[in-house]
């Protein structure tokens, strides 16, 4: 399953970007959310779309701001919720967006509303929570800000996602089918919803043996250029909404500097390329230089982690007085090899909280170990932690427990399940049984959670 963990997250706020109550204000929006015709990577299907755009709109708000979304489901067939990723709901937890969890599904034709507090300023992102809405283009990016910064710099927003041409109902199908029916790589990795399927920017360099992208200026899949000014500093604001695949994301040319991560703010460090996984989110300040003559840079995104069978997605630095119609004059950096994996380890040892930050507890009162494999039941395909996988109740969570319903509460495992299980190695044991028990923590106190991933089914390990 994937287990129900509750427990008090306590966090003490930086004063650098916190915000005083009386100078909070109201963020609101309505939206409806529908099955629209696009072609994000030139090839049509079918995506979710918010207000009829893809993807949905961009949410901006100062810390201390109260978000009020008015989401009305006009998907005829499905229901709807979603999850504002990285936001805190302090005080908050039924507009988390979890179905099943905080909320019961928003049925077609009804409305639910979001109301919330973005307590401390970061880059976040929402996506829908439901079946397989997320890779169906149900996302969009949340920037809060903190109205105590003292340095403002011209911003970009990029949201990194994965792109199938099979729909997501059909993905879904595929996925729970008996024997499962695995649906493959993605066609395209998208930058701000845009990609390429089948050419490439760089085609006249032979990337992949893919033809040259010839683009008009209407196109819906044309990459959205980074336009620069030189010797001037500008703050990136990258998200990863992927399904699938890990990527990396390089500027040719230019250093990173991070400075922000998954919404905490960094001890600064910069790196020639980042690694982003899904879910992640990075600041990173981008310090243009004097070209002579001007020029244009790719910003390349491809994938990690994974073998890759999928080609990078590209867009453009473009510095002001470069010709709109040249060619760039070098090829797109390579991405790093897929499995080199002490590179991305490397780049997560250099991440350190920022000054001011309180250190984490030097004791806990706990540890919960959770081994999440792939497993068998009746003949499905499923994931489970600590051999059991989650169904979760007709009656979410967290009403059961503001009404006093029954729950089923598990023990918390000892490490033995993790010491010893062959992560190396198929399970002897491939199946496992349904349960939609949750842990049950007493408030306020710290709980080591020590997650350990391992193997699939039929899968070898990877030296």
């Amino acid at each position: 399953m994937s287990v129900i963990v509750w427990w008090l997250v306590t966090a003490v706020m930086v004063a650098a970007h916190s915000a005083s109550a009386g100078s909070a204000g109201v963020v609101e929006s309505y939206w409806e959310v529908e099955n629209q015709f696009r072609s994000p990577d030139c090839t049509e299907g079918v995506v979710i779309a918010i207000n009829g755009t893809f993807p949905g709109p961009t949410i901006y708000a100062n810390a201390g701001d109260t978000v009020i979304i008015h989401v009305k489901n006009k998907l005829s067939t499905e229901n709807v919720v979603i999850h504002w990723h990285g936001i805190r709901q302090n005080g908050t937890p039924w507009s988390d967006g979890a179905a099943g969890v905080t909320q019961c599904p928003i049925n077609p034709g009804e409305t639910f509303t979001y109301k919330f507090t973005v307590d401390k300023a970061g880059t976040h992102f929402y996506h829908g929570h439901y079946g397989m809405q997320r890779s169906a283009g149900l996302y969009g990016m949340m920037v809060v800000r903190s109205p105590k910064e003292t340095l403002h710099y011209d911003e970009f927003n990029l949201l990194l996602s994965d792109w199938w041409h099979l729909s997501s109902t059909l993905q879904e199908l595929s996925l729970s089918s008996k024997p499962m029916r695995w649906i493959g790589e993605p066609q395209s990795l998208l930058i701000n919803g845009r990609g390429q399927f089948d050419c490439s920017q760089a085609g006249y360099f032979n990337e992949g043996g893919l033809k040259e992208c010839n683009f008009t200026k209407d196109d819906p899949c044309a990459p959205t250029t980074l336009r620069v000014e030189p010797n001037k500093v500008y703050r990136l604001r990258i998200a990863s909404t992927t399904s699938l695949a890990s990527l990396n994301l390089a500027v040719e040319g230019h250093q990173l500097e991070v400075v922000e991560a998954d919404g905490n703010y960094v001890a600064p460090f910069t790196v020639g390329d980042i690694d982003i996984y899904s879910g992640e989110t990075y600041s990173v300040l981008l310090r243009t230089h004097n070209p002579s003559p001007p020029r244009k840079y790719w910003i390349s995104v491809g994938v990690r982690g994974r073998k890759p069978n999928t080609p990078q997605a590209l867009t453009v630095l473009h510095y002001a007085g470069a010709s709109e119609s040249e060619r760039l004059p070098f090829p797109p950096r390579e991405t790093p090899r897929w499995d080199d994996f002490n590179r991305s380890k490397d780049f997560s040892k250099k991440i350190f909280a920022a000054k001011g930050y309180p250190p984490p507890p030097e004791k806990s009162n706990a540890q919960l170990f959770l081994l999440n494999t792939q497993n068998l039941m009746e003949g499905y395909t499923k994931w489970a932690i600590n051999n059991l996988s989650l169904s979760v109740p007709a009656t979410p969570y967290i009403g059961s427990i503001r009404y006093g319903l029954p729950l089923e509460y598990l023990k918390f495992p000892g490490p033995e399940i993790i010491e010893n299980y062959d992560i190396n190695h198929p399970p002897v044991n491939p199946n496992t049984t349904v349960s939609s028990g949750i842990y049950n923590l007493t408030m306020g106190m710290v709980v080591d959670v020590i997650l350990q991933n391992s193997n699939v089914l039929k899968g070898e390990m990877i030296e």
